[in-house]
Protein backbone atom coordinates (compact mmCIF):
# COMPACT_ATOMS: atom_id res chain seq x y z
CA UNK A 1 0.00 0.00 0.00
CA UNK A 2 2.94 2.21 0.68
CA UNK A 3 4.27 4.25 -2.25
CA UNK A 4 3.39 7.16 -4.30
CA UNK A 5 1.38 8.26 -7.39
CA UNK A 6 3.86 10.46 -8.79
CA UNK A 7 3.54 9.93 -12.98
CA UNK A 8 2.91 13.20 -14.84
CA UNK A 9 0.01 11.77 -16.74
CA UNK A 10 -2.44 14.34 -18.24
CA UNK A 11 -2.16 17.99 -19.55
CA UNK A 12 0.77 20.13 -19.24
CA UNK A 13 -0.49 22.29 -16.65
CA UNK A 14 2.35 25.10 -17.52
CA UNK A 15 0.26 25.07 -21.13
CA UNK A 16 -3.03 25.82 -19.70
CA UNK A 17 -6.26 24.03 -20.07
CA UNK A 18 -9.50 25.23 -21.29
CA UNK A 19 -11.41 26.52 -18.45
CA UNK A 20 -14.89 24.63 -19.95
CA UNK A 21 -12.85 21.00 -19.16
CA UNK A 22 -13.17 22.41 -15.19
CA UNK A 23 -16.66 22.55 -14.14
CA UNK A 24 -17.51 23.55 -11.17
CA UNK A 25 -17.44 21.16 -8.49
CA UNK A 26 -14.49 19.04 -10.87
CA UNK A 27 -10.93 18.34 -10.63
CA UNK A 28 -8.55 17.62 -13.02
CA UNK A 29 -5.08 15.44 -13.14
CA UNK A 30 -2.48 17.14 -14.60
CA UNK A 31 1.64 18.08 -14.14
CA UNK A 32 3.85 20.92 -13.85
CA UNK A 33 7.42 20.63 -13.97
CA UNK A 34 7.58 16.77 -13.63
CA UNK A 35 5.31 17.01 -10.65
CA UNK A 36 1.83 15.34 -10.57
CA UNK A 37 -0.46 18.23 -10.36
CA UNK A 38 -4.70 18.34 -8.67
CA UNK A 39 -6.92 20.74 -10.07
CA UNK A 40 -9.88 21.55 -8.28
CA UNK A 41 -12.66 24.16 -9.13
CA UNK A 42 -14.69 25.58 -6.49
CA UNK A 43 -16.78 28.52 -7.68
CA UNK A 44 -14.73 31.02 -9.22
CA UNK A 45 -11.94 29.77 -7.68
CA UNK A 46 -9.43 27.28 -8.78
CA UNK A 47 -6.59 25.46 -6.57
CA UNK A 48 -3.48 23.72 -7.43
CA UNK A 49 -2.16 21.39 -5.14
CA UNK A 50 0.05 18.19 -5.46
CA UNK A 51 -2.07 15.02 -6.47
CA UNK A 52 -0.08 12.90 -4.15
CA UNK A 53 -0.83 12.49 0.16
CA UNK A 54 2.03 13.59 1.83
CA UNK A 55 1.25 10.29 4.51
CA UNK A 56 1.68 7.09 1.52
CA UNK A 57 1.14 9.26 -1.52
CA UNK A 58 -2.53 7.99 -2.34
CA UNK A 59 -3.88 9.33 -5.34
CA UNK A 60 -5.61 12.70 -4.06
CA UNK A 61 -7.42 12.83 -7.61
CA UNK A 62 -9.66 9.94 -6.60
CA UNK A 63 -10.18 11.22 -2.99
CA UNK A 64 -13.52 13.49 -1.92
CA UNK A 65 -13.56 17.43 -2.24
CA UNK A 66 -15.61 18.53 0.94
CA UNK A 67 -15.71 22.40 0.23
CA UNK A 68 -12.03 23.51 0.18
CA UNK A 69 -10.39 20.41 1.32
CA UNK A 70 -9.32 17.18 -0.58
CA UNK A 71 -9.28 13.72 1.32
CA UNK A 72 -7.46 10.87 0.81
CA UNK A 73 -8.86 7.72 -0.58
CA UNK A 74 -7.02 5.61 1.43
CA UNK A 75 -6.39 6.27 4.52
CA UNK A 76 -8.18 9.54 5.06
CA UNK A 77 -6.08 12.04 5.74
CA UNK A 78 -7.36 15.78 4.65
CA UNK A 79 -5.69 18.90 3.13
CA UNK A 80 -7.01 22.46 2.58
CA UNK A 81 -6.66 23.02 -0.77
CA UNK A 82 -6.03 26.77 -0.34
CA UNK A 83 -2.71 26.47 1.65
CA UNK A 84 -1.93 22.62 1.66
CA UNK A 85 -2.25 22.50 4.84
CA UNK A 86 -2.47 18.89 6.66
CA UNK A 87 -5.95 19.49 8.74
CA UNK A 88 -6.30 15.46 9.95
CA UNK A 89 -4.01 12.47 10.33
CA UNK A 90 -2.79 10.13 9.48
CA UNK A 91 -0.86 13.37 7.25
CA UNK A 92 1.48 15.84 9.00
CA UNK A 93 3.18 16.94 6.09
CA UNK A 94 1.55 19.68 3.91
CA UNK A 95 0.91 19.51 0.33
CA UNK A 96 2.64 21.62 -2.45
CA UNK A 97 0.62 24.35 -3.57
CA UNK A 98 1.17 26.51 -7.37
CA UNK A 99 0.05 29.79 -7.87
CA UNK A 100 -3.17 29.61 -10.54
CA UNK A 101 -4.49 32.46 -13.01
CA UNK A 102 -7.01 32.46 -15.59
CA UNK A 103 -6.11 33.95 -19.39
CA UNK A 104 -9.18 34.38 -21.31
CA UNK A 105 -10.96 31.70 -21.47
CA UNK A 106 -7.79 29.48 -20.46
CA UNK A 107 -6.69 28.07 -17.11
CA UNK A 108 -2.55 28.36 -16.59
CA UNK A 109 -0.94 27.04 -13.39
CA UNK A 110 1.95 28.94 -12.56
CA UNK A 111 4.96 28.36 -10.07
CA UNK A 112 4.96 26.61 -7.19
CA UNK A 113 3.95 28.66 -3.95
CA UNK A 114 7.17 29.08 -0.96
CA UNK A 115 5.62 27.06 1.74
CA UNK A 116 3.73 29.29 4.32
CA UNK A 117 3.47 28.47 8.43
CA UNK A 118 -0.18 28.63 9.04
CA UNK A 119 -1.42 31.42 10.89
CA UNK A 120 -1.95 30.62 14.79
CA UNK A 121 -5.72 31.00 15.68
CA UNK A 122 -6.16 33.27 18.89
CA UNK A 123 -7.34 31.00 22.07
CA UNK A 124 -9.47 31.74 24.25
CA UNK A 125 -7.05 32.05 27.61
CA UNK A 126 -3.73 32.42 29.06
CA UNK A 127 -1.12 30.50 26.63
CA UNK A 128 0.52 27.80 29.18
CA UNK A 129 4.37 28.98 30.44
CA UNK A 130 5.06 25.16 29.59
CA UNK A 131 3.47 22.33 28.24
CA UNK A 132 4.83 18.55 29.22
CA UNK A 133 2.95 15.10 27.12
CA UNK A 134 3.62 11.56 28.66
CA UNK A 135 4.40 9.23 26.12
CA UNK A 136 5.80 9.12 22.79
CA UNK A 137 3.27 7.31 20.40
CA UNK A 138 0.37 8.50 18.00
CA UNK A 139 -0.80 11.06 20.20
CA UNK A 140 2.08 12.46 22.02
CA UNK A 141 3.86 13.32 18.78
CA UNK A 142 0.66 14.50 16.98
CA UNK A 143 0.25 17.03 19.93
CA UNK A 144 3.64 18.29 19.88
CA UNK A 145 3.73 18.62 16.20
CA UNK A 146 0.94 20.84 16.69
CA UNK A 147 1.79 22.80 18.69
CA UNK A 148 4.50 24.02 16.97
CA UNK A 149 2.65 24.29 13.82
CA UNK A 150 0.40 27.04 15.88
CA UNK A 151 3.38 28.46 16.08
CA UNK A 152 3.64 27.93 20.51
CA UNK A 153 6.53 29.39 21.74
CA UNK A 154 6.78 27.45 25.02
CA UNK A 155 8.85 24.98 26.05
CA UNK A 156 7.51 21.26 25.20
CA UNK A 157 8.98 18.40 27.31
CA UNK A 158 8.07 14.96 25.61
CA UNK A 159 8.98 11.62 27.93
CA UNK A 160 9.11 8.42 26.26
CA UNK A 161 9.72 5.53 27.98
CA UNK A 162 10.43 3.98 24.43
CA UNK A 163 14.00 3.48 23.02
CA UNK A 164 13.57 5.02 19.63
CA UNK A 165 12.18 8.45 18.17
CA UNK A 166 8.12 8.20 17.42
CA UNK A 167 7.61 5.70 14.47
CA UNK A 168 4.67 4.75 12.15
CA UNK A 169 3.51 2.26 14.56
CA UNK A 170 1.17 0.66 11.48
CA UNK A 171 4.01 -0.21 9.32
CA UNK A 172 6.22 -2.76 12.09
CA UNK A 173 3.05 -5.26 11.53
CA UNK A 174 2.09 -4.29 7.98
CA UNK A 175 5.10 -3.07 5.05
CA UNK A 176 8.19 -2.97 7.47
CA UNK A 177 7.55 -6.11 8.98
CA UNK A 178 6.82 -7.72 5.66
CA UNK A 179 10.32 -6.63 4.46
CA UNK A 180 8.48 -3.99 1.65
CA UNK A 181 9.24 -0.80 3.57
CA UNK A 182 12.19 0.64 4.08
CA UNK A 183 13.52 1.72 7.66
CA UNK A 184 13.82 5.43 6.93
CA UNK A 185 9.68 5.54 6.17
CA UNK A 186 9.14 4.40 10.07
CA UNK A 187 10.23 7.69 11.48
CA UNK A 188 7.30 10.67 11.77
CA UNK A 189 9.93 12.84 11.89
CA UNK A 190 13.96 12.53 11.44
CA UNK A 191 16.33 13.37 15.05
CA UNK A 192 16.91 16.92 13.76
CA UNK A 193 13.15 17.70 13.78
CA UNK A 194 12.81 17.74 17.55
CA UNK A 195 15.76 20.17 18.56
CA UNK A 196 14.67 22.19 15.51
CA UNK A 197 11.86 22.82 16.96
CA UNK A 198 12.33 23.14 19.93
CA UNK A 199 10.64 19.79 21.20
CA UNK A 200 12.53 18.69 24.19
CA UNK A 201 11.83 14.38 23.33
CA UNK A 202 13.08 12.58 26.25
CA UNK A 203 13.78 8.67 25.05
CA UNK A 204 14.21 5.78 27.57
CA UNK A 205 12.45 8.09 30.08
CA UNK A 206 10.06 6.79 32.68
CA UNK A 207 7.57 8.80 34.74
CA UNK A 208 6.99 7.25 38.30
CA UNK A 209 4.09 9.66 39.45
CA UNK A 210 1.94 12.91 38.05
CA UNK A 211 2.22 15.30 41.07
CA UNK A 212 -1.36 16.95 40.52
CA UNK A 213 -1.32 19.32 43.59
CA UNK A 214 2.18 20.21 42.69
CA UNK A 215 1.49 19.98 38.71
CA UNK A 216 4.61 18.05 38.54
CA UNK A 217 5.84 15.07 36.68
CA UNK A 218 8.06 12.59 38.92
CA UNK A 219 10.57 10.41 36.87
CA UNK A 220 11.43 7.20 38.28
CA UNK A 221 14.98 8.72 38.94
CA UNK A 222 13.20 11.72 41.57
CA UNK A 223 13.57 14.10 38.66
CA UNK A 224 10.65 16.54 38.53
CA UNK A 225 9.36 18.46 35.83
CA UNK A 226 6.46 21.36 36.40
CA UNK A 227 4.11 21.56 33.79
CA UNK A 228 1.27 24.51 33.33
CA UNK A 229 -0.23 22.10 30.76
CA UNK A 230 -0.12 18.19 30.71
CA UNK A 231 -1.36 15.52 27.82
CA UNK A 232 -1.28 12.05 29.16
CA UNK A 233 -0.69 9.52 26.26
CA UNK A 234 0.58 6.77 27.56
CA UNK A 235 -1.02 4.21 24.81
CA UNK A 236 -1.62 0.74 25.08
CA UNK A 237 0.81 -2.55 26.20
CA UNK A 238 0.72 -5.93 24.65
CA UNK A 239 -1.34 -8.19 26.95
CA UNK A 240 1.21 -11.04 27.58
CA UNK A 241 0.97 -14.54 28.01
CA UNK A 242 1.02 -16.60 31.55
CA UNK A 243 1.83 -19.59 30.49
CA UNK A 244 4.57 -22.24 31.21
CA UNK A 245 7.50 -21.35 28.48
CA UNK A 246 6.19 -18.09 27.21
CA UNK A 247 9.12 -16.19 28.74
CA UNK A 248 11.55 -17.65 26.37
CA UNK A 249 13.54 -15.36 24.11
CA UNK A 250 11.55 -17.01 21.05
CA UNK A 251 8.33 -16.07 21.70
CA UNK A 252 7.71 -12.17 20.97
CA UNK A 253 4.86 -9.16 21.19
CA UNK A 254 4.80 -6.74 18.66
CA UNK A 255 4.38 -3.01 20.14
CA UNK A 256 7.40 -1.56 18.95
CA UNK A 257 10.36 -0.87 16.99
CA UNK A 258 12.80 -2.96 18.85
CA UNK A 259 9.75 -5.62 18.52
CA UNK A 260 9.61 -5.74 14.96
CA UNK A 261 12.97 -5.44 14.57
CA UNK A 262 13.26 -8.43 16.93
CA UNK A 263 10.91 -10.73 14.71
CA UNK A 264 12.64 -9.45 11.69
CA UNK A 265 16.02 -11.37 12.72
CA UNK A 266 14.24 -14.39 13.98
CA UNK A 267 12.33 -14.36 10.74
CA UNK A 268 15.48 -14.73 8.90
CA UNK A 269 16.51 -18.45 10.27
CA UNK A 270 13.03 -19.64 11.57
CA UNK A 271 11.34 -21.89 9.22
CA UNK A 272 7.86 -22.47 11.55
CA UNK A 273 6.27 -19.45 13.65
CA UNK A 274 3.26 -19.96 15.63
CA UNK A 275 1.01 -16.60 16.00
CA UNK A 276 -1.23 -16.41 18.95
CA UNK A 277 -4.42 -14.80 18.19
CA UNK A 278 -6.62 -13.82 15.18
CA UNK A 279 -6.47 -10.01 16.05
CA UNK A 280 -5.64 -7.51 13.34
CA UNK A 281 -2.24 -7.50 14.51
CA UNK A 282 -1.98 -11.51 14.45
CA UNK A 283 -3.46 -11.30 11.38
CA UNK A 284 -0.41 -8.57 9.52
CA UNK A 285 1.98 -10.29 11.40
CA UNK A 286 0.66 -13.72 10.05
CA UNK A 287 1.00 -11.87 6.43
CA UNK A 288 4.28 -10.23 6.91
CA UNK A 289 5.78 -13.58 8.35
CA UNK A 290 4.09 -15.41 5.16
CA UNK A 291 5.66 -12.99 3.00
CA UNK A 292 9.08 -14.02 4.24
CA UNK A 293 8.31 -17.46 2.91
CA UNK A 294 7.85 -18.62 7.14
CA UNK A 295 5.42 -21.33 7.54
CA UNK A 296 3.01 -19.77 9.51
CA UNK A 297 0.27 -21.20 12.35
CA UNK A 298 -2.36 -18.84 14.11
CA UNK A 299 -3.92 -20.49 17.31
CA UNK A 300 -7.13 -18.42 18.28
CA UNK A 301 -9.85 -19.53 20.84
CA UNK A 302 -12.62 -17.27 17.89
CA UNK A 303 -14.59 -19.07 15.52
CA UNK A 304 -13.53 -16.98 13.15
CA UNK A 305 -10.66 -14.47 12.65
CA UNK A 306 -12.11 -11.08 13.46
CA UNK A 307 -15.45 -11.82 13.45
CA UNK A 308 -16.17 -9.96 17.04
CA UNK A 309 -15.32 -6.29 14.95
CA UNK A 310 -15.84 -7.29 11.69
CA UNK A 311 -18.58 -10.08 11.94
CA UNK A 312 -18.85 -13.78 10.34
CA UNK A 313 -18.76 -12.51 6.77
CA UNK A 314 -15.59 -10.65 6.68
CA UNK A 315 -14.30 -13.39 9.30
CA UNK A 316 -15.04 -16.02 6.75
CA UNK A 317 -13.24 -14.04 4.10
CA UNK A 318 -10.03 -13.16 6.08
CA UNK A 319 -9.86 -16.49 7.10
CA UNK A 320 -10.05 -17.50 3.51
CA UNK A 321 -7.40 -15.34 2.34
CA UNK A 322 -5.28 -15.91 4.82
CA UNK A 323 -5.63 -19.66 4.13
CA UNK A 324 -4.91 -18.80 0.31
CA UNK A 325 -1.60 -17.54 1.39
CA UNK A 326 -0.53 -20.87 3.17
CA UNK A 327 -1.53 -19.81 6.75
CA UNK A 328 -3.03 -22.96 8.79
CA UNK A 329 -5.37 -22.13 11.68
CA UNK A 330 -6.53 -24.18 15.00
CA UNK A 331 -9.46 -22.19 15.98
CA UNK A 332 -11.68 -22.58 19.15
CA UNK A 333 -8.47 -23.67 20.52
CA UNK A 334 -5.76 -21.52 23.14
CA UNK A 335 -1.97 -22.71 23.67
CA UNK A 336 -1.57 -24.25 27.21
CA UNK A 337 2.61 -24.52 27.08
CA UNK A 338 5.57 -22.62 25.04
CA UNK A 339 8.15 -25.56 24.29
CA UNK A 340 11.67 -23.94 22.74
CA UNK A 341 11.07 -25.76 19.57
CA UNK A 342 7.31 -26.49 19.87
CA UNK A 343 3.60 -24.90 21.24
CA UNK A 344 1.27 -27.30 22.99
CA UNK A 345 -2.34 -26.63 22.61
CA UNK A 346 -5.36 -27.20 24.96
CA UNK A 347 -6.88 -29.27 22.52
CA UNK A 348 -3.55 -31.89 22.90
CA UNK A 349 -2.12 -31.04 19.52
CA UNK A 350 1.58 -29.66 19.42
CA UNK A 351 2.91 -27.67 16.68
CA UNK A 352 6.52 -27.70 16.13
CA UNK A 353 7.81 -23.90 15.56
CA UNK A 354 11.12 -21.88 16.02
CA UNK A 355 9.20 -19.00 16.72
CA UNK A 356 5.89 -17.68 18.66
CA UNK A 357 4.51 -14.40 18.06
CA UNK A 358 1.80 -13.57 20.52
CA UNK A 359 -1.09 -11.32 19.42
CA UNK A 360 -3.76 -11.54 21.83
CA UNK A 361 -4.86 -8.07 22.59
CA UNK A 362 -3.55 -4.50 24.24
CA UNK A 363 -4.22 -2.61 27.64
CA UNK A 364 -4.17 1.06 28.22
CA UNK A 365 -2.14 1.65 30.31
CA UNK A 366 -3.73 3.61 33.44
CA UNK A 367 -1.54 2.92 36.06
CA UNK A 368 -0.65 7.16 36.28
CA UNK A 369 -3.77 8.10 35.66
CA UNK A 370 -5.24 5.80 38.44
CA UNK A 371 -2.87 7.01 40.83
CA UNK A 372 -3.12 10.54 40.75
CA UNK A 373 -7.03 10.26 41.27
CA UNK A 374 -7.95 11.50 37.46
CA UNK A 375 -11.76 10.11 37.24
CA UNK A 376 -11.98 6.96 35.37
CA UNK A 377 -14.46 4.66 33.05
CA UNK A 378 -12.52 1.74 31.77
CA UNK A 379 -9.65 4.43 30.71
CA UNK A 380 -9.34 7.65 31.55
CA UNK A 381 -12.23 9.83 31.37
CA UNK A 382 -12.46 13.39 29.54
CA UNK A 383 -15.06 16.13 28.40
CA UNK A 384 -15.45 16.47 24.28
CA UNK A 385 -12.53 18.86 24.59
CA UNK A 386 -9.85 15.60 25.76
CA UNK A 387 -9.56 17.20 29.02
CA UNK A 388 -9.78 15.23 31.96
CA UNK A 389 -11.42 15.37 35.47
CA UNK A 390 -8.06 17.53 36.65
CA UNK A 391 -8.25 20.86 35.35
CA UNK A 392 -5.04 21.31 32.69
CA UNK A 393 -4.75 17.95 32.26
CA UNK A 394 -5.74 16.26 28.97
CA UNK A 395 -5.39 12.61 27.41
CA UNK A 396 -5.52 11.41 23.88
CA UNK A 397 -5.47 8.10 22.02
CA UNK A 398 -5.56 4.28 23.66
CA UNK A 399 -6.28 5.74 27.35
CA UNK A 400 -9.04 8.81 26.51
CA UNK A 401 -12.74 7.39 26.85
CA UNK A 402 -14.35 10.24 25.08
CA UNK A 403 -18.07 11.80 24.59
CA UNK A 404 -18.73 9.95 20.87
CA UNK A 405 -21.48 12.23 19.20
CA UNK A 406 -21.99 9.90 17.02
CA UNK A 407 -23.11 6.98 19.46
CA UNK A 408 -23.99 8.72 21.81
CA UNK A 409 -22.16 6.68 24.00
CA UNK A 410 -18.24 7.41 25.82
CA UNK A 411 -16.08 5.31 24.07
CA UNK A 412 -12.28 4.25 23.90
CA UNK A 413 -10.72 3.34 20.50
CA UNK A 414 -7.45 1.66 20.27
CA UNK A 415 -6.87 3.26 16.70
CA UNK A 416 -3.64 4.79 15.35
CA UNK A 417 -5.21 7.65 13.73
CA UNK A 418 -7.45 8.71 16.54
CA UNK A 419 -4.38 8.84 18.44
CA UNK A 420 -3.07 11.26 16.41
CA UNK A 421 -6.21 13.02 15.65
CA UNK A 422 -7.07 13.13 19.64
CA UNK A 423 -3.38 14.32 20.19
CA UNK A 424 -4.08 17.53 17.44
CA UNK A 425 -7.12 18.64 19.55
CA UNK A 426 -5.95 18.20 22.86
CA UNK A 427 -2.85 20.94 21.72
CA UNK A 428 -5.07 23.06 20.26
CA UNK A 429 -7.55 22.93 23.16
CA UNK A 430 -4.13 23.04 25.70
CA UNK A 431 -3.60 26.49 23.59
CA UNK A 432 -6.95 27.35 25.24
CA UNK A 433 -9.09 26.39 22.57
CA UNK A 434 -12.32 24.70 23.46
CA UNK A 435 -12.51 22.09 20.26
CA UNK A 436 -15.09 19.39 20.88
CA UNK A 437 -13.22 15.94 19.50
CA UNK A 438 -16.06 14.81 16.78
CA UNK A 439 -13.66 12.98 14.03
CA UNK A 440 -15.76 9.68 12.85
CA UNK A 441 -13.50 6.95 13.96
CA UNK A 442 -11.32 5.43 11.11
CA UNK A 443 -8.36 2.49 10.76
CA UNK A 444 -7.50 0.14 7.91
CA UNK A 445 -5.47 -3.41 8.19
CA UNK A 446 -3.87 -4.56 5.30
CA UNK A 447 -3.42 -8.57 4.43
CA UNK A 448 -1.50 -9.28 1.40
CA UNK A 449 -2.35 -7.05 -1.15
CA UNK A 450 -5.77 -6.47 0.13
CA UNK A 451 -6.16 -3.31 2.52
CA UNK A 452 -9.57 -3.23 4.71
CA UNK A 453 -10.58 0.29 5.32
CA UNK A 454 -13.45 0.87 8.49
CA UNK A 455 -15.17 3.66 9.88
CA UNK A 456 -17.14 4.50 12.49
CA UNK A 457 -17.61 2.39 15.62
CA UNK A 458 -19.86 -0.60 16.53
CA UNK A 459 -19.26 -2.50 19.43
CA UNK A 460 -22.43 -4.00 18.79
CA UNK A 461 -24.98 -4.40 16.13
CA UNK A 462 -28.41 -6.26 15.25
CA UNK A 463 -28.16 -6.15 11.45
CA UNK A 464 -25.54 -6.48 8.87
CA UNK A 465 -25.92 -5.34 5.23
CA UNK A 466 -23.26 -6.65 2.22
CA UNK A 467 -23.19 -4.38 -0.46
CA UNK A 468 -21.41 -6.17 -3.96
CA UNK A 469 -19.02 -9.18 -3.35
CA UNK A 470 -16.68 -9.78 -0.26
CA UNK A 471 -15.16 -13.14 -1.48
CA UNK A 472 -14.16 -11.20 -4.95
CA UNK A 473 -12.50 -8.15 -2.85
CA UNK A 474 -15.37 -5.50 -3.75
CA UNK A 475 -17.49 -5.04 -0.99
CA UNK A 476 -19.25 -2.05 1.31
CA UNK A 477 -20.31 -3.51 4.83
CA UNK A 478 -22.33 -1.85 7.12
CA UNK A 479 -23.12 -2.32 10.74
CA UNK A 480 -25.91 -1.59 12.23
CA UNK A 481 -28.14 -1.04 14.96
CA UNK A 482 -31.78 -0.07 15.52
CA UNK A 483 -31.81 1.03 11.59
CA UNK A 484 -28.76 3.43 12.58
CA UNK A 485 -25.56 2.74 11.06
CA UNK A 486 -23.03 2.54 13.00
CA UNK A 487 -19.56 1.53 11.09
CA UNK A 488 -19.12 0.60 7.35
CA UNK A 489 -15.88 -1.66 6.31
CA UNK A 490 -14.91 -1.34 2.80
CA UNK A 491 -12.62 -3.51 0.69
CA UNK A 492 -11.62 -1.57 -2.82
CA UNK A 493 -14.38 0.60 -2.32
CA UNK A 494 -12.40 3.71 -1.31
CA UNK A 495 -14.47 6.20 -2.44
CA UNK A 496 -17.67 4.43 -0.59
CA UNK A 497 -15.24 4.79 2.51
CA UNK A 498 -14.81 8.34 2.29
CA UNK A 499 -18.49 9.31 1.78
CA UNK A 500 -19.92 7.36 4.73
CA UNK A 501 -17.28 9.11 6.74
CA UNK A 502 -18.67 12.42 5.58
CA UNK A 503 -22.43 10.81 5.89
CA UNK A 504 -21.57 10.35 9.66
CA UNK A 505 -19.97 13.56 10.06
CA UNK A 506 -23.07 15.28 8.64
CA UNK A 507 -25.81 13.33 10.70
CA UNK A 508 -24.53 13.84 14.17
Amino acid sequence: MAGSHSDASGPDLAQGIAIADLPDGGRLLGHRDGEPVLLVRRGEEIFAVAAACSHYGGPLAEGLIVDETVRCPWHHACFDLRTGEALRAPALMPLGCWSVEQRGDRIIVGEKRKKLSPAPRAGDSGTPNSIVIVGGGAAGFAAAERLRREQYQGPIIMFSDDESLPVDRPNLSKDYLAGTAPQDWLPLRKEGFYAKNGIDLRLGAKVAELDVRASDVVLTDGTRMAFDKLLLATGAEPVRLTIPGSDQPHVHTLRSLADSRSIIAQAGTARRAVVLGASFIGLEVAAALRTRGVEVHVVAPDKRPMERVLGPQMGDFIRALHEEHGVIFHLEDTATRIGAKDVQLRSGRTIAAEMVVTGIGVRPRLGLAEAAGLTMDRGVLVDPCLETSVPGIFAAGDVARWPDPHTAENIRVEHWVVAQRQGATAALNMLGHRIPFTDVPFFWSQHYDVPINYVGHAEGWDAIEVEGDIAARDCLVRFKRGGRTLAVATIFRDGESLAAELAMERDV
